[in-house]
């Protein structure tokens, strides 16, 4: 017998019996919609952990002073220092100082303590973070000190309601800005914090006007690497320059230290891995669950079907004639219930993110369906039909056909 003719025999095998041969594929269908599920979900994960760490910059060095201790040289960072970043280091694409301060901003009756950032020119270059409307202090601003400000979107809802604050006066403390740009929405971060709730002023305004400082000192530099490739040639580079700047010797540890993202992402990239591929490890339980329903219909199937493979037998079918035809059987099921199982995880996934989509407005899961992990719980299915269905179809194939057409 062809393939395709043992196909249909196989069809209309299953059609006889079409509620119970629902019933057994259903563990198969439960198996692949779970499997299609978690590692979708694993993988939109990944996905939104990608997208936040993107949104904290691309290829993101931060230099800080290293702790005081009795061996270590104590030295501080300069706004200086950022700029001779940017010039001297090849590997450096973007840089700005950074100074923190805490205060009350102001605008008519409406009070807010949102996050006060004093920074340079390249920072929303380093950080993505394209403006709404309006535009960002220039260098004159930074050397001038000039009291003018950028605001997030949670700050505008706090302050300016429904209005436009673009050309507007607030206050910190005592000492009036002029907003001049209103960010784009960038929404929570990893650790849940609102990262629109921030106002960024220029570095030097900050130490100058709210700090009331002489000094040209800054909190921290924060740089972007022109490559990943490249981030570790940066560090070099940049703790050279320093350790040159600050005249500390080489037999001498380093005044500074400079961190980035890469062994942050690597271990969250394992973590999200294992724990995609648990998950899928767990689900895949129904599938072997699946498989035994297949084997226990089709015995029961070998088993009231006895007479008719006798009769087959009798009128010229050999042993693999029958083998083929119940393993077909098998695997017929089991890709049906894989075709069924992919759609309906498909649409599974899809409801549980849009579920917490709208449970959590502060945080956009994508939808990320895993097209690979759906094709190979189909493959997976098609050897569950195969192995589970083996058996009980070399049972048939063993069959005496003299016994088989005596069977009542």
């Amino acid at each position: 017998m062809n393939l395709l003719l043992v196909l249909r025999m196989a069809i209309r095998a299953i059609e006889k019996n079409k509620f119970r041969s629902s019933l057994t594929v259903l563990g198969v269908v439960i198996g692949v919609a779970a499997v299609t599920t978690m590692v979708s979900l694993g993988q939109s994960a990944a996905k939104l952990i990608q997208d936040q760490l993107y949104s904290l910059g691309t290829n993101v060095l931060l230099v800080v002073p290293e702790g005081r201790e009795a061996s270590r040289p104590r030295a501080m960072l300069t706004a200086a220092d950022s700029d001779a970043i940017r010039e001297s280091c090849p590997s450096i694409r973007a840089a700005t100082p950074l100074v923190g301060v805490t205060g009350q901003i102001t605008y008519g009756h409406f009070h807010h303590r949102p996050i006060l950032a004093g920074v340079g020119v390249d920072y929303l270059d380093i950080r993505n973070w394209p403006l709404a409307y309006g535009e960002f202090f220039a260098e004159r601003d930074i050397h001038s000190s000039g009291n003018v400000c950028v605001l997030g979107q949670t700050v505008i809802v706090k302050l300016f309601q429904t209005s436009n604050p673009f050309g507007k006066t607030v206050r910190i403390g005592k000492v009036p800005f002029r907003v001049i740009g209103v960010l784009q929405p960038k929404g929570a971060n990893l650790l849940g914090q609102d990262q629109d709730d921030i106002v960024l002023l220029p570095f030097s305004t900050v130490r100058k006007r709210l700090q009331g400082a002489s000094f040209s000192n800054v909190d921290s530099i924060l740089l972007s690497a022109r490559s990943s490739e490249e981030t570790e040639a940066a560090k070099e580079q940049i703790l050279r320059l320093l350790n040159h700047r600050h005249k500390i010797p080489p037999e001498l540890p380093t005044a500074f230290r400079v961190t980035d993202m890469k062994e942050f992402v690597a271990i969250l990239d394992i973590i999200m891995k294992t724990l995609t591929v648990t998950l899928a490890a767990i689900a895949a339980i129904s599938l072997l669950v699946g498989g035994i329903g297949i084997m226990n219909i089709m015995l029961v199937s070998v088993t009231e079907r006895t007479r008719e493979i006798g009769i087959r037998m009798a009128v010229g079918a050999h042993a693999k004639d029958i083998l083929r035809q119940f393993l077909v059987e098998a695997v017929v099921l089991s890709t049906m219930g894989g075709a069924v199982g992919v759609a309906l995880g498909i649409v599974a996934s899809i409801a549980t993110i849009t579920a917490v989509n709208t449970a959590t407005p502060d945080v956009n899961w994508p939808v990320v369906i895993s097209l690979p992990a759906a094709a190979i719980a189909i493959s997976f299915a098609v050897a569950v039909g195969i192995f589970f269905g083996y058996y009980p179809a070399r049972r048939a194939s063993k069959l005496d056909p003299i016994d088989a057409l005596r069977y009542e």
